[in-house]
């Protein structure tokens, strides 16, 4: 019997992988399979045009200032409209960082800079001379209960969101968005947004399922369901970081 396809993309590979973000695309695919997919993985880079409408699940992680400046016209310009369009339609999305604050209006960097994005979502990012450092635990709703979420956060930019946007979740322990607020990342239909490198799938299973989950929906109309894995070692990790902080 032919397994159900998930065509998978993987954003900027060359310039958007800081911290271990590529671990996000190996959990994707083998999680896939696991669950009885076929999973197919293509790299977007830089000059590349793309109709990501063809993906089911796209994911792009973080870079520095250098890098997100290196790309940014070509965000905008070649991948921009396609894009937006996509994430309009339901494409699932996990971006990660530099990716997340990409897909905002603009990043301010601290001393004045302005490098601008496209908007498709509203939130923008303004740089702090001090980094935001450290391990971060968070209670987030997308489940249908509150489940925790973990990872590492290493970034200067304060994130903020505005009108029709909600939280990835509430921050327990670390700094989140902006180290204000309390509140880490961004839902949109299905995008998700984050801080959390480490990277953040391998100790969240319940997370890239998901975005597994969301990603068939819209390619099979809910014809497609998968199933439960053991997580005992996945969810072991992510208690571990809980145990860090004595919670």
């Amino acid at each position: 019997m032919e397994r159900p396809r998930i065509h998978i993309g993987w954003l900027y590979p060359e310039y958007m992988n800081l911290y271990g973000d590529r671990g996000n695309i190996i959990v994707l695919t083998q999680r896939s399979r696991w669950h009885g997919l076929d999973p197919v993985v293509t790299q977007v880079r830089l000059g590349e045009t793309a109709d990501f409408a063809q993906f089911d699940l796209l994911m792009m992680g973080g870079g520095q200032d250098r890098e997100q400046s290196l790309i940014a016209d070509d965000f905008m310009k070649v991948k921009g409209t396609s894009l937006a369009d996509a994430i309009e339609d339901g494409l699932a999305v996990l971006a990660v960082c530099g990716g997340y604050q990409m897909l905002g209006k603009y990043f301010k960097t601290h001393t004045g800079e302005m490098i601008r994005f496209t908007g498709i979502l509203d939130l923008w990012t303004e740089g702090g001379r001090e980094r935001m450092i450290g391990n971060c635990v968070v209670e987030s709703d997308l489940f249908g209960g509150t489940r925790t979420i973990v990872g590492f956060e290493n970034h200067s930019g304060r994130t903020y969101l505005g009108k029709g946007l909600r939280p990835l979740g509430r921050v327990v322990k670390g700094y989140g968005n902006n180290g204000a607020d309390r509140t880490e990342g961004v839902v949109y239909k299905n995008t998700v947004g984050t801080y959390l490198h480490g990277s953040i799938l391998p100790k969240n299973p319940h997370l890239a399922d998901w975005l597994i989950q969301r990603a068939l929906d819209r390619r099979y109309g809910g014809e497609v369901k998968i199933g439960k894995l053991n997580d005992d070692l996945e969810m072991r990790a992510h208690e571990a970081i809980i145990a860090r902080f004595g919670k």
